[in-house]
C-alpha cells in the first residue's frame, strides 16, 4: 500500500528522523509531529491513513491523544502505539481506544513495515467496522424476554426526557449500546454522541478535557444538544468528579481561559458497576456527583438472567457481522445454541458478540456445532486464581466475598468431576440454590462435568 499518508508522532527527533527516512524509501508519504500539538495540526492537514503515536511525550501523552481522537470517531484512522518503557496496562489502555497495534523500542525495521501493512490494512477495513457501530448504535436490546421487553420499555420512557441518567450494570452488559439507543430515540441521527472512557479525565488535566481551553472545546462542549456519555464513573478522579458536579450543579462551566460561563446542553449520561452504592460510602463516587446523575436510572441484567435469549442474540450478531464486516454466514445449531443458553456468561453480551465473531472468522461447515462450542469455550475459560495467591483485604467485603465464593466453588466442583449434586452435599447447601449461586456468580459446572449429576 506504497503512497499511503502517514503521520509519525513522536518528541524524539533521532526516531521521528529515522523512522521517517525508512518509511520514505518504502514509498510512503510520511508528516512528523514532535509533540501532541503539532499532532493535531499535522493530523488535521494531511488526513493520514496511519498514524505511529508515541506514548510519553512532554505535552498530552499519546493515549490521552488517543482518546481524544477516539472521542472524535469520525476523526480516528488506524493507530499504531511506540513506546520505549511501556506496561501492560497502557497497552491493554490503548487497544480498548481503538489503537490497532503495539511497537516496543528500539523498534526493529521489520516489526515496524509489519505494523504499517497491518494497520494501513485495518484502515482498508474501516468503512465496514463503521458501519457496525451504525447498525448497533441504532439497534434496540434485543430479545423476547420479559427483562429485555421491560427494559426496551424503560428505555423509550427516558428517551423522552432530557434529564441526566445514570445505567448500572456489570462490564460487557451493552451499557454503552443502551446509552446510544436512547440518545437515538432521543434525536434521530441529528445530534452528537460524544463517549469517553472515565479513566481518561485524569486530575491533571480534567478541567481542559471537561471545559475545553484556547486550543480545543471540551467535552461538554462537543456534545451541546447530544449526549455525553462517560463509561465507568466510579474511575473519574477526585478532581474530575467534583468539577463535573459543579458543572452539572450549576448548569454551566467555564473554558479556561474564556470571560463568561458557557450553559450545559449536553445530557450526560454514564454507566457504573451494579453496586455503586458500596462505592459511594467507601467515599470513591461523591454523592453529589450520583445525584446529579442518577435523575434517571436503569439497570441493565447481566446476560445470565435472560438467558432465554441467547439464540435471538447468536442471529443479531451472526447478522450483524455478516453484513458489517464482511464475515461468512455461519448459523449455530440447536445443540449449540442450547449449550449456550446454559453457559453463564461471565463478559455478558461483550463475551458473547466476541465469541460469534471467532466461530465465523474460524470458517467451516456452514452450521456451528456442540463439539466447537466446547472446543471455544475450553479456550476462552479462565484459569482459577489460587485462593491463598487472591489480596482479598484489598477488596471491598462484597467482591471479596464474591471472589472468595466463586474460587471456593469452582475447586469444590473439580472435586466433585462436575457434579453438582455431589457439590450439593459436600458444601451443604440446597441444590436448588446451589445452582443459583452458581450461576449468579458465573461458574459454569457444564465445563467440569464428566457424567450424568
Amino acid at each position: 500500500m506504497t503512497g499511503s499518508r502517514i503521520l509519525v508522532v513522536d518528541d524524539e527527533a533521532d526516531i521521528r528522523t529515522l523512522i521517517s527516512e525508512i518509511l520514505t524509501e518504502e514509498g510512503y508519504d510520511v508528516t512528523v509531529a514532535a509533540d501532541a500539538g503539532e499532532a493535531r495540526a499535522a493530523k488535521a492537514a494531511s488526513d493520514p491513513q496511519l498514524v505511529l503515536l508515541d506514548i510519553w511525550m512532554p505535552d498530552t501523552d499519546g493515549i490521552t491523544l488517543l482518546g481524544e481522537w477516539a472521542a472524535e470517531s469520525h476523526a480516528l484512522c488506524p493507530v499504531v502505539m511506540m513506546s520505549g518503557h511501556g506496561t501492560v496496562d497502557t497497552a491493554v489502555e490503548a487497544t480498548r481506544l481503538g489503537a490497532v497495534d503495539f511497537i516496543e523500542k528500539p523498534i526493529s525495521l521489520a516489526k515496524l513495515l509489519r505494523s504499517v501493512e497491518r494497520g494501513l490494512q485495518a484502515g482498508h477495513r474501516k468503512p465496514k467496522a463503521d458501519k457496525a457501530g451504525v447498525l448497533l448504535s441504532a439497534a434496540e436490546p434485543v430479545g423476547r424476554s420479559a427483562l429485555m421487553r421491560q427494559l426496551r420499555e424503560r428505555a423509550r420512557q427516558v428517551a423522552q426526557h432530557a434529564a441526566n441518567l445514570l445505567i448500572a450494570g456489570e462490564v460487557g452488559s451493552g451499557r454503552e449500546a443502551l446509552a446510544r439507543f436512547i440518545h437515538s430515540e432521543a434525536h434521530g441521527d441529528g445530534a452528537p454522541f460524544i463517549s469517553v472512557a472515565a479513566g481518561l479525565l485524569a486530575d491533571s488535566h480534567a478541567a481542559a478535557r471537561l471545559f475545553g481551553d484556547d486550543k480545543q472545546d471540551g467535552y461538554l462542549a462537543k456534545a451541546a444538544g447530544g449526549t455525553l456519555f462517560i463509561s465507568e464513573l466510579s474511575d473519574l478522579g477526585a478532581e474530575a468528579q467534583k468539577l463535573l458536579a459543579g458543572a452539572l450543579e450549576q448548569g454551566s462551566f467555564h473554558a479556561d481561559g474564556a470571560g463568561s460561563s458557557v450553559a450545559l446542553s449536553a445530557r450526560v449520561i454514564a454507566s457504573v458497576r451494579a453496586d455503586y452504592e458500596s462505592l459511594a460510602q467507601d467515599g470513591v463516587l461523591r454523592r453529589d456527583l450520583l445525584s446529579s446523575i442518577n435523575v434517571l436510572g436503569l439497570k441493565v441484567p447481566p446476560l445470565r438472567d435472560y438467558a432465554e435469549d441467547v439464540p435471538d442474540l447468536l442471529r443479531f450478531y451472526v447478522d450483524l457481522l455478516v453484513e458489517a464486516e464482511g464475515l461468512p454466514f455461519r448459523r449455530f445449531g440447536i445443540a449449540a445454541q442450547n449449550r449456550l443458553r446454559n453457559y453463564p456468561w461471565p463478559n455478558n453480551l461483550r463475551g458473547l458478540r466476541n465469541m460469534v465473531q471467532r466461530c465465523l472468522l474460524a470458517g467451516g461447515e456452514e452450521e456451528v456445532s456442540l463439539d466447537e462450542i466446547e472446543a471455544e469455550l475450553a479456550i476462552t475459560a479462565a484459569p482459577i486464581e489460587p485462593l491463598v495467591k487472591q489480596d482479598l483485604l484489598a477488596l471491598p467485603l462484597r467482591e471479596a466475598r464474591e471472589q472468595f465464593e466463586r474460587a471456593y466453588l469452582t475447586q469444590q466442583l473439580l472435586l466433585c468431576d462436575g457434579k453438582v449434586g455431589q457439590l450439593s452435599k459436600r458444601v451443604g447447601m440446597e441444590r436448588t440454590h446451589l445452582y443459583r449461586k452458581l450461576r449468579s456468580l458465573g461458574v459454569d459446572f457444564r465445563q467440569t462435568q464428566t457424567g450424568d449429576d
